[in-house]
Parts: structure tokens; C-alpha cells; sequence
């Protein structure tokens, strides 16, 4: 299923610039914009961080065109379980955080964050486990350590017991250092690639490696459902494990996260789907938050309420401008 490119003037016709404020920071985001596009076979939805260029922000695009113009593939199940998601607080509130996550059974916790520290880092983890002993829990760094710095915080995180740490260093020669000096260690903590997947020429060059275990795949940024599962299915047959996750989406974006996850062959381990959940509220009215620890997937995205949300003036310009740029990206790559 291939996602064509709508006139610009359709997609700006169909373009609504957000703004929803966060319960919590999340990778330094107080508000979180994004432009909902109503397409007429529904809701996508464009937000790209800011400070992504536009060649990269262009596939966050195209997945909000799949979503609303071209449709998402058949669903082969009716659910997914999620994890619960700590962000880079203090340990002291982990408790109230992870009680927003009632039935989520894997945790996954920022740690790396920059201006705290290792120790910072090793107290948040610990109280996750305090107030949940039995989950299975995984943390991120988003590739902010070094192989030296990692190999030191994987040591002291892994008394605690991790599923996995995803992206703790930027490149792929990078994991497969740290890889062979945590098993000369005999430090037992699998590693997941993120960023060496979405932000790569060679998506599967990090599986090749040799250095993960697992996997994240995200809609957006890889171009949609249908760019998700085929890059899916390549790493599933390189032998690493598939973890679906979100990038800090409105229910919108959630949905399409929701919509690959549902149609993977095999169904992925608890999906980093639940961060609706650091909104203070939603563009839907009924917002995807896990209950009981799970989602459910559906064939469209649910219908967002955008005007209750309106962007500032000169944030929806410059968002349009954006998506004007982004376009033309997409346009040039379809011819």
C-alpha cells in the first residue's frame, strides 16, 4: 500500500495546528503542537520535533497523508498491551505517575537526561521497581551516552533487572562496543535500537550488527503503517524482537501507532503507546489511554476536536510553512 501525495492546497485545506499542554516535561516539551490533517478517509496527524530538518520531518508527513488519504492495512487483532512510561523526574514522584498506568505490567523510564546524574538516574529506577516488582522494565537514554559512560550506568541500572536498555549510544559501531564489553563484564542487559533505526539510511544495518536484541519501530518517522511493517518484518527476520512506539502523539498519531502494532504478523511486546497519558487533556474527546494496560485498534484514528485546541497565530504559521516545505519534500521524492 503505497501513500500518494494530495495537492498542497487539499492538505492545507485539511490542516488544523494544535496545542496541548503536558502534565509533565517530556524531552524538554512543556506544549506539545501538531498539525491534525482530516483527510477523507480521516484523522492524521504531522508533528515532528522542531528542531528535525525537513528531509526527516517529510516522512512524519507522509504518515499523516497514509493516515487521512490512503488508509492503514487490515488489523490482525483487536488489542495491544502498552507500557507505562516514566520521564526523567525525581524518584519521589514516580509512585503517582505510574498509578496513571493502572495494569501496565512493563515500564520503561528515561534515564540520561542532561543536567542529572547517574545516581538521579539509578533512584528513578529503583522506586519503579519498589512500586512495581513483579514489571518488566526497560530505559531509554536516547543515545546520550558515550560506550564508557554507558557500560558504567548499564552495570549499576542492572540491579534492578532490565528487559532491555534501548539506544543507549548513538551508533551502530558504538552498540557493538558496548555489547561485547558488557559481556566481557558480565553484565546481563540485552540492548534495543531506536534512533539507529528511524534516524538511518540502512534501517537493518543495527540488526545486522549483531549488537540489539530488540527493536523500536515508530510510525512517523519511518513514513506511516505500511514503511513501519515492512521495515518490521525485515527485522523480525533478522531475529530481534519488535517493540511499536509512539513519538509523544496526540490520540491521532497514537491511532496509527495502534494500526501497526495491530497488523504486525506476530504480536509485538507491550508497545510504547500509552504517553496520551502526560496531557493534561486530549484532542479527542475519548482518548487513547490504556486500560488495564492495553489499546484497542481501530481502522481510522479517532476524531479530534481541534478548534478547542487552536495553535497561536504565529505558531500555526510557521507549523504551515513547515508542512509547505515538507510537502514539497514529498512531492519531489514521488516524481
Amino acid at each position: 500500500m503505497s501513500t500518494t501525495v494530495p495537492p498542497l492546497a487539499e492538505v492545507l485545506a485539511a490542516a488544523s495546528v494544535v496545542s496541548v499542554p503536558m502534565r509533565v516535561t517530556f524531552r524538554g516539551v512543556v506544549v506539545r503542537e501538531a498539525v491534525l490533517l482530516q483527510g477523507p478517509l480521516g484523522w492524521g496527524e504531522f508533528a515532528p520535533f522542531v528542531e528535525y530538518d525537513d528531509v526527516e520531518a517529510a516522512s512524519w508527513l507522509a504518515a499523516g497523508i497514509e493516515a487521512g488519504w490512503t488508509g492503514w492495512p487490515a488489523a490482525r487483532r483487536a488489542e495491544v498491551a502498552v507500557n507505562a512510561t516514566v520521564p526523567a523526574i525525581f524518584a519521589d514522584a514516580v509512585p503517582a505517575l505510574l498509578d496513571r498506568f493502572a495494569g501496565c505490567d512493563t515500564v520503561k523510564v528515561k534515564v540520561a537526561e542532561k543536567g542529572q546524574s547517574l545516581a538521579d538516574d539509578l533512584a528513578r529506577v529503583r522506586a519503579v521497581r519498589a512500586h512495581r516488582p513483579l514489571a518488566a522494565i526497560r530505559v531509554d537514554a536516547n543515545a546520550a551516552w558515550s560506550v564508557a559512560e554507558a557500560r558504567v550506568a548499564l552495570r549499576a541500572l542492572s540491579e534492578v533487572g532490565l528487559q532491555y536498555a534501548e539506544q543507549p549510544c548513538a551508533g551502530v559501531d558504538e552498540l557493538v562496543e558496548l555489547k561485547a564489553a558488557l559481556e566481557r563484564d558480565r553484565v546481563r542487559v540485552p540492548l534495543a535500537a531506536d534512533e539507529s533505526i528511524r534516524k538511518a539510511e540502512d534501517p537493518l544495518r543495527v540488526a545486522r550488527s549483531g549488537a540489539i536484541e530488540f527493536a523500536v519501530v515508530k510510525v512517523a518517522p519511518l513514513g506511516g503503517v505500511s514503511a513501519t511493517l515492512a521495515v518490521a518484518d525485515q527485522l523480525a527476520a533478522l531475529g530481534v524482537r519488535l517493540v511499536v512506539s509512539s513519538a509523544l502523539d496526540t490520540s491521532v498519531g497514537i491511532a496509527a501507532g495502534l494500526a501497526a502494532a495491530g497488523a504486525l504478523p506476530e504480536e509485538p511486546l507491550a508497545c510504547g503507546l500509552g504517553t496520551v497519558t502526560f496531557f493534561t487533556q486530549d484532542v479527542c474527546a475519548r482518548p487513547l489511554v490504556p486500560v488495564a494496560g492495553r489499546l484497542p485498534v481501530a481502522a481510522t484514528a479517532p476524531t479530534p476536536t481541534p478548534g478547542a485546541f487552536a495553535a497561536d497565530p504565529d505558531r500555526a504559521a510557521w507549523w504551515t510553512e513547515r508542512l509547505t516545505r515538507c510537502w514539497r519534500v514529498l512531492e519531489a521524492r514521488s516524481g
